[in-house]
Protein backbone atom coordinates (compact mmCIF):
# COMPACT_ATOMS: atom_id res chain seq x y z
CA UNK A 1 0.00 0.00 0.00
CA UNK A 2 1.33 3.09 -0.91
CA UNK A 3 1.15 5.17 1.81
CA UNK A 4 2.59 8.43 0.55
CA UNK A 5 -0.47 8.67 -1.91
CA UNK A 6 -2.79 7.73 0.65
CA UNK A 7 -1.30 10.95 2.62
CA UNK A 8 -1.46 13.26 -0.36
CA UNK A 9 -4.98 12.32 -0.51
CA UNK A 10 -5.70 13.05 2.79
CA UNK A 11 -3.73 16.72 2.43
CA UNK A 12 -5.69 18.06 -0.27
CA UNK A 13 -8.60 17.46 1.91
CA UNK A 14 -10.45 14.45 -0.02
CA UNK A 15 -13.08 12.58 1.95
CA UNK A 16 -12.51 8.61 2.49
CA UNK A 17 -14.85 7.93 0.13
CA UNK A 18 -13.08 9.58 -2.49
CA UNK A 19 -9.90 8.09 -1.24
CA UNK A 20 -11.77 4.39 -1.68
CA UNK A 21 -12.78 5.55 -5.05
CA UNK A 22 -9.02 7.21 -6.35
CA UNK A 23 -6.78 4.15 -4.42
CA UNK A 24 -8.80 1.47 -3.88
CA UNK A 25 -8.57 1.55 0.09
CA UNK A 26 -11.46 0.41 2.36
CA UNK A 27 -13.27 3.65 3.82
CA UNK A 28 -12.09 2.36 7.22
CA UNK A 29 -8.48 1.80 6.32
CA UNK A 30 -8.40 5.57 4.92
CA UNK A 31 -10.14 6.64 8.19
CA UNK A 32 -7.04 4.85 10.18
CA UNK A 33 -4.52 6.43 8.13
CA UNK A 34 -6.53 9.90 8.68
CA UNK A 35 -6.37 9.64 12.55
CA UNK A 36 -2.37 8.20 12.48
CA UNK A 37 -1.62 11.44 10.12
CA UNK A 38 -3.24 13.96 12.50
CA UNK A 39 -2.14 12.47 15.65
CA UNK A 40 1.45 12.76 13.83
CA UNK A 41 1.08 16.06 12.31
CA UNK A 42 1.21 15.07 8.72
CA UNK A 43 -2.29 16.53 7.45
CA UNK A 44 -0.11 19.82 7.29
CA UNK A 45 3.35 21.27 6.92
CA UNK A 46 6.26 19.65 4.67
CA UNK A 47 6.24 15.54 4.89
CA UNK A 48 9.52 14.03 6.21
CA UNK A 49 11.50 12.47 3.57
CA UNK A 50 10.22 9.13 2.11
CA UNK A 51 12.76 7.09 4.31
CA UNK A 52 11.59 8.60 7.47
CA UNK A 53 7.95 8.56 6.48
CA UNK A 54 7.99 4.77 5.98
CA UNK A 55 10.35 3.87 9.02
CA UNK A 56 7.39 6.02 11.25
CA UNK A 57 4.93 4.17 9.79
CA UNK A 58 6.82 0.88 10.67
CA UNK A 59 7.36 1.96 14.22
CA UNK A 60 4.07 3.41 14.73
CA UNK A 61 1.67 1.88 12.64
CA UNK A 62 2.13 -2.33 12.52
CA UNK A 63 0.66 -4.02 10.26
CA UNK A 64 -1.68 -6.99 12.29
CA UNK A 65 -0.66 -10.06 10.35
CA UNK A 66 -3.60 -12.30 10.79
CA UNK A 67 -3.17 -15.82 12.71
CA UNK A 68 -1.20 -18.40 11.47
CA UNK A 69 -2.28 -22.01 12.07
CA UNK A 70 0.34 -24.39 13.03
CA UNK A 71 1.30 -27.22 10.46
CA UNK A 72 0.53 -30.40 11.48
CA UNK A 73 4.06 -31.73 10.51
CA UNK A 74 5.48 -29.32 13.17
CA UNK A 75 6.15 -31.96 16.10
CA UNK A 76 7.91 -34.09 13.60
CA UNK A 77 10.85 -30.80 12.37
CA UNK A 78 13.45 -32.33 13.81
CA UNK A 79 13.03 -35.70 11.75
CA UNK A 80 12.14 -33.72 8.56
CA UNK A 81 15.29 -31.41 8.51
CA UNK A 82 17.14 -34.39 9.62
CA UNK A 83 15.57 -36.58 6.77
CA UNK A 84 16.13 -33.26 4.46
CA UNK A 85 20.10 -33.56 5.22
CA UNK A 86 20.50 -37.11 3.91
CA UNK A 87 18.87 -35.87 0.13
CA UNK A 88 15.67 -38.12 1.07
CA UNK A 89 12.80 -37.28 -1.43
CA UNK A 90 9.66 -35.76 0.02
CA UNK A 91 7.43 -38.64 -0.62
CA UNK A 92 9.72 -40.95 1.37
CA UNK A 93 9.72 -38.45 4.85
CA UNK A 94 5.73 -38.24 4.24
CA UNK A 95 6.30 -42.51 4.72
CA UNK A 96 8.74 -42.22 7.35
CA UNK A 97 6.40 -39.53 9.25
CA UNK A 98 3.40 -42.45 9.18
CA UNK A 99 5.67 -44.61 10.86
CA UNK A 100 6.12 -42.47 13.75
CA UNK A 101 2.31 -41.77 13.72
CA UNK A 102 1.59 -38.70 11.50
CA UNK A 103 -1.72 -38.76 9.70
CA UNK A 104 -1.84 -35.76 7.40
CA UNK A 105 -1.23 -35.01 3.47
CA UNK A 106 1.12 -35.12 1.33
CA UNK A 107 0.73 -31.66 1.06
CA UNK A 108 1.27 -30.45 4.22
CA UNK A 109 4.49 -32.06 4.08
CA UNK A 110 5.55 -30.80 0.74
CA UNK A 111 4.76 -27.01 2.36
CA UNK A 112 6.51 -27.61 5.61
CA UNK A 113 9.53 -28.81 3.50
CA UNK A 114 9.40 -25.30 1.13
CA UNK A 115 9.06 -23.31 3.96
CA UNK A 116 12.48 -24.72 5.44
CA UNK A 117 14.07 -24.78 2.36
CA UNK A 118 13.20 -21.70 0.30
CA UNK A 119 13.60 -21.27 -3.11
CA UNK A 120 16.75 -19.07 -3.62
CA UNK A 121 16.40 -16.22 -6.47
CA UNK A 122 18.35 -16.70 -9.79
CA UNK A 123 20.77 -14.90 -9.98
CA UNK A 124 23.07 -13.40 -12.70
CA UNK A 125 26.39 -11.25 -12.42
CA UNK A 126 27.23 -9.68 -15.67
CA UNK A 127 30.98 -9.86 -16.45
CA UNK A 128 32.58 -7.17 -18.16
CA UNK A 129 36.06 -7.07 -19.75
CA UNK A 130 39.24 -5.30 -20.63
CA UNK A 131 39.56 -4.44 -24.42
CA UNK A 132 41.48 -7.26 -26.57
CA UNK A 133 40.99 -9.76 -23.11
CA UNK A 134 38.40 -11.80 -24.81
CA UNK A 135 36.75 -13.30 -27.11
CA UNK A 136 33.73 -15.45 -27.25
CA UNK A 137 32.88 -18.60 -29.84
CA UNK A 138 30.19 -20.82 -30.60
CA UNK A 139 28.52 -22.80 -33.39
CA UNK A 140 24.82 -22.24 -34.59
CA UNK A 141 22.36 -24.11 -36.60
CA UNK A 142 21.94 -22.14 -39.86
CA UNK A 143 20.22 -23.93 -41.99
CA UNK A 144 20.49 -25.39 -45.45
CA UNK A 145 22.84 -24.07 -48.02
CA UNK A 146 24.01 -25.35 -51.56
CA UNK A 147 27.24 -26.70 -52.04
CA UNK A 148 29.23 -24.94 -55.07
CA UNK A 149 30.72 -28.36 -55.72
CA UNK A 150 27.63 -30.31 -56.38
CA UNK A 151 25.05 -28.26 -56.15
CA UNK A 152 23.11 -30.00 -53.22
CA UNK A 153 21.73 -28.58 -50.47
CA UNK A 154 23.33 -29.65 -47.19
CA UNK A 155 23.45 -28.88 -43.51
CA UNK A 156 25.06 -25.55 -42.56
CA UNK A 157 26.25 -24.37 -39.38
CA UNK A 158 27.62 -20.72 -38.50
CA UNK A 159 31.21 -20.26 -36.75
CA UNK A 160 30.74 -17.17 -34.38
CA UNK A 161 33.73 -15.71 -32.62
CA UNK A 162 32.49 -11.61 -30.53
CA UNK A 163 35.08 -9.68 -29.27
CA UNK A 164 33.55 -9.35 -25.62
CA UNK A 165 34.56 -5.76 -25.09
CA UNK A 166 33.70 -4.29 -28.68
CA UNK A 167 31.44 -6.89 -29.70
CA UNK A 168 32.33 -6.49 -32.99
CA UNK A 169 32.21 -9.96 -34.84
CA UNK A 170 33.42 -12.59 -37.14
CA UNK A 171 30.92 -14.84 -38.80
CA UNK A 172 31.36 -17.83 -41.04
CA UNK A 173 29.37 -20.93 -42.47
CA UNK A 174 30.65 -24.45 -42.80
CA UNK A 175 28.91 -27.90 -43.48
CA UNK A 176 30.63 -29.56 -40.09
CA UNK A 177 32.22 -29.22 -37.14
CA UNK A 178 35.40 -31.41 -37.46
CA UNK A 179 38.66 -30.41 -35.99
CA UNK A 180 40.27 -29.10 -39.26
CA UNK A 181 37.78 -26.97 -39.55
CA UNK A 182 37.74 -25.96 -36.40
CA UNK A 183 41.21 -24.41 -36.61
CA UNK A 184 40.96 -22.84 -39.82
CA UNK A 185 37.65 -20.67 -38.33
CA UNK A 186 40.21 -19.45 -35.72
CA UNK A 187 42.84 -18.93 -38.20
CA UNK A 188 40.43 -16.75 -40.07
CA UNK A 189 38.81 -15.07 -37.16
CA UNK A 190 42.16 -13.59 -36.57
CA UNK A 191 43.37 -12.79 -39.75
CA UNK A 192 39.83 -10.58 -39.93
CA UNK A 193 40.43 -9.23 -36.25
CA UNK A 194 44.22 -8.32 -37.21
CA UNK A 195 45.05 -9.85 -33.72
CA UNK A 196 44.59 -12.46 -31.17
CA UNK A 197 43.32 -11.97 -27.80
CA UNK A 198 44.27 -12.88 -24.45
CA UNK A 199 41.27 -15.48 -23.81
CA UNK A 200 39.09 -18.02 -25.91
CA UNK A 201 35.85 -19.10 -24.27
CA UNK A 202 34.13 -21.94 -25.70
CA UNK A 203 31.93 -24.48 -24.64
CA UNK A 204 32.53 -28.00 -24.97
CA UNK A 205 32.42 -29.43 -28.15
CA UNK A 206 34.59 -32.41 -28.90
CA UNK A 207 37.29 -30.23 -31.52
CA UNK A 208 37.83 -28.03 -28.71
CA UNK A 209 37.52 -30.63 -25.27
CA UNK A 210 38.11 -33.97 -25.58
CA UNK A 211 36.54 -34.12 -21.85
CA UNK A 212 33.78 -31.57 -20.68
CA UNK A 213 34.64 -31.68 -16.63
CA UNK A 214 34.54 -28.17 -14.95
CA UNK A 215 37.21 -28.83 -12.35
CA UNK A 216 39.73 -30.40 -15.03
CA UNK A 217 38.83 -29.80 -18.32
CA UNK A 218 41.17 -31.92 -21.41
CA UNK A 219 41.67 -29.65 -24.61
CA UNK A 220 42.54 -31.20 -27.37
CA UNK A 221 45.75 -31.86 -28.56
CA UNK A 222 45.64 -29.77 -32.23
CA UNK A 223 43.61 -27.05 -30.08
CA UNK A 224 46.34 -26.83 -28.04
CA UNK A 225 49.11 -27.06 -30.13
CA UNK A 226 47.03 -24.00 -31.82
CA UNK A 227 46.48 -22.14 -28.66
CA UNK A 228 50.27 -22.44 -28.01
CA UNK A 229 50.94 -20.86 -31.57
CA UNK A 230 48.90 -17.78 -31.22
CA UNK A 231 49.14 -17.37 -28.06
CA UNK A 232 45.71 -17.43 -26.48
CA UNK A 233 44.32 -18.94 -23.42
CA UNK A 234 41.68 -21.71 -24.10
CA UNK A 235 38.50 -21.23 -21.45
CA UNK A 236 36.01 -23.67 -21.45
CA UNK A 237 32.98 -22.91 -20.13
CA UNK A 238 31.13 -25.42 -17.14
CA UNK A 239 28.81 -27.63 -19.16
CA UNK A 240 25.45 -26.97 -19.70
CA UNK A 241 26.00 -23.52 -18.88
CA UNK A 242 25.72 -21.50 -22.15
CA UNK A 243 24.87 -18.00 -20.04
CA UNK A 244 29.20 -18.15 -19.15
CA UNK A 245 29.27 -17.11 -22.85
CA UNK A 246 26.24 -15.10 -23.20
CA UNK A 247 27.90 -11.99 -25.24
CA UNK A 248 28.10 -14.83 -28.51
CA UNK A 249 25.24 -16.90 -27.52
CA UNK A 250 22.59 -14.00 -27.68
CA UNK A 251 24.32 -11.03 -29.33
CA UNK A 252 26.42 -13.59 -31.68
CA UNK A 253 24.31 -16.51 -33.00
CA UNK A 254 20.81 -15.49 -32.14
CA UNK A 255 21.28 -12.10 -33.76
CA UNK A 256 22.71 -13.71 -36.75
CA UNK A 257 19.86 -16.46 -36.98
CA UNK A 258 17.00 -13.14 -36.58
CA UNK A 259 18.70 -10.38 -38.63
CA UNK A 260 21.15 -11.33 -41.42
CA UNK A 261 19.68 -15.37 -42.11
CA UNK A 262 15.88 -13.79 -41.31
CA UNK A 263 13.95 -14.38 -44.52
CA UNK A 264 16.84 -14.91 -46.39
CA UNK A 265 16.36 -17.43 -49.60
CA UNK A 266 18.95 -21.00 -50.17
CA UNK A 267 22.27 -19.63 -51.95
CA UNK A 268 25.45 -21.36 -52.42
CA UNK A 269 27.64 -21.58 -49.08
CA UNK A 270 30.70 -19.64 -50.88
CA UNK A 271 28.41 -16.55 -51.25
CA UNK A 272 26.66 -16.38 -48.34
CA UNK A 273 30.41 -16.27 -46.69
CA UNK A 274 30.73 -13.09 -48.98
CA UNK A 275 27.26 -11.28 -47.99
CA UNK A 276 28.13 -12.32 -44.28
CA UNK A 277 31.36 -10.51 -44.38
CA UNK A 278 30.20 -7.13 -45.70
CA UNK A 279 27.10 -7.84 -43.18
CA UNK A 280 29.66 -8.19 -40.16
CA UNK A 281 31.23 -5.05 -41.56
CA UNK A 282 28.10 -2.90 -42.07
CA UNK A 283 24.66 -4.26 -40.09
CA UNK A 284 26.32 -5.43 -37.35
CA UNK A 285 29.38 -3.53 -36.94
CA UNK A 286 27.24 -0.38 -37.07
CA UNK A 287 24.19 -0.62 -35.09
CA UNK A 288 23.76 0.53 -31.96
CA UNK A 289 24.57 -2.84 -29.38
CA UNK A 290 21.81 -3.42 -27.01
CA UNK A 291 24.10 -3.45 -24.15
CA UNK A 292 26.69 -0.88 -24.81
CA UNK A 293 24.61 1.49 -26.78
CA UNK A 294 27.87 1.83 -28.89
CA UNK A 295 28.15 1.44 -32.41
CA UNK A 296 31.03 -2.40 -32.27
CA UNK A 297 33.12 -1.61 -35.19
CA UNK A 298 33.61 1.94 -34.24
CA UNK A 299 34.63 0.92 -30.52
CA UNK A 300 36.78 -2.01 -32.28
CA UNK A 301 38.95 0.03 -34.80
CA UNK A 302 39.10 2.90 -31.81
CA UNK A 303 40.28 0.84 -28.67
CA UNK A 304 40.20 -2.81 -28.66
CA UNK A 305 42.28 -3.38 -32.24
CA UNK A 306 45.53 -2.27 -30.51
CA UNK A 307 44.97 -3.85 -27.59
CA UNK A 308 45.05 -7.60 -28.94
CA UNK A 309 48.21 -9.33 -29.31
CA UNK A 310 49.83 -9.16 -32.86
CA UNK A 311 49.24 -12.02 -35.55
CA UNK A 312 52.45 -14.58 -35.26
CA UNK A 313 54.90 -14.55 -38.66
CA UNK A 314 53.41 -17.60 -40.26
CA UNK A 315 49.88 -18.55 -40.22
CA UNK A 316 49.53 -21.80 -37.85
CA UNK A 317 50.15 -24.95 -39.66
CA UNK A 318 46.41 -26.69 -38.93
CA UNK A 319 47.54 -30.21 -37.94
CA UNK A 320 45.36 -32.91 -37.12
CA UNK A 321 46.18 -35.52 -33.94
CA UNK A 322 44.91 -38.99 -33.93
CA UNK A 323 46.04 -42.21 -32.42
CA UNK A 324 46.51 -45.50 -34.37
CA UNK A 325 47.97 -48.79 -33.58
CA UNK A 326 51.91 -49.74 -35.08
CA UNK A 327 50.84 -52.91 -37.44
CA UNK A 328 53.25 -55.93 -37.50
CA UNK A 329 54.93 -54.46 -40.67
CA UNK A 330 55.83 -51.40 -39.11
CA UNK A 331 53.25 -49.11 -40.21
CA UNK A 332 50.54 -46.90 -39.01
CA UNK A 333 48.15 -45.49 -41.31
CA UNK A 334 46.70 -42.46 -41.36
CA UNK A 335 44.55 -40.27 -44.17
CA UNK A 336 44.88 -43.39 -46.20
CA UNK A 337 48.85 -43.33 -46.42
CA UNK A 338 50.84 -45.66 -44.71
CA UNK A 339 54.03 -44.11 -42.39
CA UNK A 340 57.09 -46.19 -40.88
CA UNK A 341 57.58 -46.32 -37.31
CA UNK A 342 60.38 -48.02 -35.34
CA UNK A 343 60.23 -52.03 -34.74
CA UNK A 344 60.41 -52.06 -31.18
CA UNK A 345 56.95 -49.98 -31.07
CA UNK A 346 55.01 -52.96 -33.30
CA UNK A 347 51.73 -53.72 -31.42
CA UNK A 348 51.91 -50.17 -29.14
CA UNK A 349 49.46 -47.21 -29.95
CA UNK A 350 50.92 -44.43 -31.36
CA UNK A 351 49.92 -40.18 -31.53
CA UNK A 352 50.09 -38.85 -35.14
CA UNK A 353 50.56 -35.26 -35.71
CA UNK A 354 49.75 -34.17 -39.45
CA UNK A 355 50.17 -31.36 -40.50
CA UNK A 356 49.62 -29.79 -44.28
CA UNK A 357 53.72 -30.63 -44.69
CA UNK A 358 54.78 -33.57 -42.67
CA UNK A 359 53.71 -36.37 -40.26
CA UNK A 360 55.06 -36.68 -36.55
CA UNK A 361 54.31 -39.67 -34.93
CA UNK A 362 54.75 -39.85 -31.02
CA UNK A 363 54.92 -42.36 -28.39
CA UNK A 364 51.59 -41.88 -25.71
CA UNK A 365 54.14 -39.63 -23.34
CA UNK A 366 54.90 -37.70 -26.94
CA UNK A 367 58.10 -38.78 -27.17
CA UNK A 368 58.80 -37.87 -30.95
CA UNK A 369 59.80 -41.61 -32.62
CA UNK A 370 59.51 -40.64 -36.27
CA UNK A 371 59.09 -37.78 -39.07
CA UNK A 372 57.80 -38.05 -42.62
CA UNK A 373 56.62 -35.93 -45.46
CA UNK A 374 53.22 -35.74 -46.03
CA UNK A 375 51.88 -38.23 -48.39
CA UNK A 376 50.74 -36.80 -51.77
CA UNK A 377 48.07 -39.10 -52.51
CA UNK A 378 46.05 -42.05 -51.14
CA UNK A 379 47.80 -45.30 -50.29
CA UNK A 380 51.69 -43.74 -50.62
CA UNK A 381 54.19 -45.76 -48.65
CA UNK A 382 56.54 -43.87 -46.98
CA UNK A 383 59.67 -45.65 -45.21
CA UNK A 384 62.62 -45.03 -43.15
CA UNK A 385 64.78 -48.15 -43.59
CA UNK A 386 65.96 -47.64 -39.86
CA UNK A 387 62.48 -48.48 -38.98
CA UNK A 388 62.92 -51.79 -40.01
CA UNK A 389 64.29 -54.87 -38.51
CA UNK A 390 68.06 -54.87 -39.58
CA UNK A 391 67.79 -58.47 -41.40
CA UNK A 392 64.43 -57.66 -43.21
CA UNK A 393 66.00 -54.47 -44.65
CA UNK A 394 67.69 -55.68 -47.95
CA UNK A 395 65.15 -57.82 -48.77
CA UNK A 396 63.28 -54.47 -48.98
CA UNK A 397 65.72 -51.57 -50.79
CA UNK A 398 67.86 -54.09 -52.66
CA UNK A 399 66.66 -55.03 -56.04
CA UNK A 400 68.57 -55.38 -58.99
CA UNK A 401 70.06 -51.88 -59.85
CA UNK A 402 71.06 -51.36 -56.01
CA UNK A 403 72.93 -54.80 -55.96
CA UNK A 404 74.39 -53.83 -58.90
CA UNK A 405 75.68 -50.54 -57.29
CA UNK A 406 76.95 -52.13 -54.33
CA UNK A 407 78.68 -54.32 -55.85
CA UNK A 408 80.68 -51.56 -58.03
CA UNK A 409 81.48 -49.96 -54.69
CA UNK A 410 83.38 -53.71 -53.32
CA UNK A 411 85.12 -53.98 -56.56
CA UNK A 412 85.80 -55.29 -60.05
CA UNK A 413 85.52 -59.31 -59.59
CA UNK A 414 82.47 -58.70 -57.27
CA UNK A 415 80.91 -56.36 -60.26
CA UNK A 416 81.38 -59.37 -63.02
CA UNK A 417 80.02 -62.04 -60.12
CA UNK A 418 77.55 -60.20 -59.22
CA UNK A 419 76.47 -59.34 -62.60
CA UNK A 420 76.61 -63.16 -63.62
CA UNK A 421 74.44 -63.99 -60.98
CA UNK A 422 71.79 -61.67 -62.48
CA UNK A 423 72.37 -62.24 -65.90
CA UNK A 424 71.08 -65.72 -64.93
CA UNK A 425 67.99 -66.80 -68.31
CA UNK A 426 65.98 -69.10 -66.15
CA UNK A 427 66.46 -68.67 -62.31
CA UNK A 428 65.68 -65.20 -60.34
CA UNK A 429 69.39 -65.25 -58.56
CA UNK A 430 68.73 -61.76 -56.28
CA UNK A 431 68.39 -63.22 -52.81
CA UNK A 432 71.28 -64.67 -53.24
CA UNK A 433 72.89 -62.03 -54.65
CA UNK A 434 71.66 -59.94 -51.40
CA UNK A 435 72.99 -62.81 -49.19
CA UNK A 436 76.37 -62.40 -51.05
CA UNK A 437 76.54 -58.90 -50.63
CA UNK A 438 75.87 -59.00 -47.09
CA UNK A 439 79.24 -61.02 -46.47
CA UNK A 440 80.65 -57.62 -46.36
CA UNK A 441 79.22 -56.98 -43.42
CA UNK A 442 81.42 -59.68 -41.82
CA UNK A 443 84.50 -60.29 -43.62
CA UNK A 444 85.10 -56.44 -45.24
CA UNK A 445 85.00 -55.32 -48.72
CA UNK A 446 88.48 -56.40 -49.52
CA UNK A 447 87.98 -59.85 -48.19
CA UNK A 448 84.83 -60.03 -50.50
CA UNK A 449 86.65 -59.30 -53.36
CA UNK A 450 89.03 -61.99 -53.45
CA UNK A 451 86.86 -64.48 -52.78
CA UNK A 452 84.99 -63.68 -55.41
CA UNK A 453 87.71 -62.94 -57.62
CA UNK A 454 89.42 -66.67 -56.56
CA UNK A 455 85.43 -67.83 -57.34
CA UNK A 456 85.73 -66.63 -60.88
CA UNK A 457 89.36 -68.25 -61.72
CA UNK A 458 87.90 -71.44 -61.01
CA UNK A 459 84.31 -70.93 -62.84
CA UNK A 460 82.23 -71.25 -59.72
CA UNK A 461 79.34 -68.79 -60.00
CA UNK A 462 77.96 -69.43 -56.53
CA UNK A 463 77.41 -67.68 -53.12
CA UNK A 464 77.91 -70.85 -51.52
CA UNK A 465 81.16 -71.09 -53.25
CA UNK A 466 82.34 -67.59 -51.99
CA UNK A 467 81.00 -68.36 -48.69
CA UNK A 468 83.07 -71.53 -48.24
CA UNK A 469 86.11 -69.59 -49.70
CA UNK A 470 85.76 -67.19 -46.78
CA UNK A 471 84.78 -69.58 -43.97
CA UNK A 472 88.07 -71.79 -44.98
CA UNK A 473 90.45 -68.62 -45.33
CA UNK A 474 91.72 -69.74 -48.97
CA UNK A 475 90.58 -66.40 -50.68
CA UNK A 476 94.43 -65.36 -50.24
CA UNK A 477 96.06 -69.05 -50.98
CA UNK A 478 96.96 -68.21 -54.26
CA UNK A 479 96.76 -70.69 -57.61
CA UNK A 480 95.29 -74.00 -54.99
CA UNK A 481 92.24 -75.68 -56.33
CA UNK A 482 88.98 -75.40 -54.67
CA UNK A 483 87.70 -78.38 -55.57
CA UNK A 484 89.02 -82.21 -54.78
CA UNK A 485 91.70 -82.88 -57.20
CA UNK A 486 90.54 -85.30 -59.78
CA UNK A 487 92.24 -87.79 -61.28
CA UNK A 488 94.26 -88.79 -64.26
CA UNK A 489 91.30 -90.43 -67.41
CA UNK A 490 92.09 -93.56 -68.46
CA UNK A 491 90.65 -95.12 -71.18
CA UNK A 492 89.10 -97.85 -69.17
CA UNK A 493 89.46 -98.46 -65.90
CA UNK A 494 89.47 -102.46 -66.00
CA UNK A 495 91.21 -104.22 -67.82
CA UNK A 496 90.25 -106.36 -70.71
CA UNK A 497 91.19 -110.03 -69.00
CA UNK A 498 89.20 -108.87 -66.20
CA UNK A 499 86.40 -107.52 -68.06
CA UNK A 500 86.14 -110.84 -71.01
CA UNK A 501 87.89 -113.30 -69.46
CA UNK A 502 86.08 -116.02 -70.51
CA UNK A 503 86.90 -114.97 -73.95
CA UNK A 504 90.29 -114.29 -73.82
CA UNK A 505 93.22 -116.10 -75.62
CA UNK A 506 95.94 -114.14 -75.55
CA UNK A 507 95.69 -112.05 -78.03
CA UNK A 508 96.38 -108.47 -77.58
CA UNK A 509 93.70 -105.95 -76.77
CA UNK A 510 93.40 -103.23 -79.34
Amino acid sequence: MDIYAILQHLRSGASNRGIRRELGVDRRTAQKYRAWAEEYGLLKGTLPPLEELYQLVEETLPVKEPPQSQSTVEPYREVVVKLREQNVEISAIKARLEERGYQGSYMAVWRFVKQLEPVQPDVTVRVETAPGEEVQVDFGYAGRMRDPANGEERKTWAFVMTLSWSRHQYVEFVFDQKIPTWLRLHRNAFAFFGGVPQRVVIDNLKAGITQACWDDPQVQATYRECAEHYGFLVAPCKPRTPQHKGKVEKGGVHYVKRNFLGGREATTISQANRDVRVWCMTTAGQRAHGTTRKQPLVQFEAVEQAALKPLPETPYDMAEWKQVKLHRDCYVVFDNAYYSAPFRLVGQRLRVRGGSQEVRLYTGDYHLVATHERAREAGERLTNPAHLPPDKVPGLILDRAACQAVAEDIGFSTTALVGRLLADPVMDRLSMVRRLLRLREQVGDERLEAACERALRFDEVSYKTVKRILSQGLEAEGENVVTAEIPPAERFVRGAQELLGHLWSGASWN
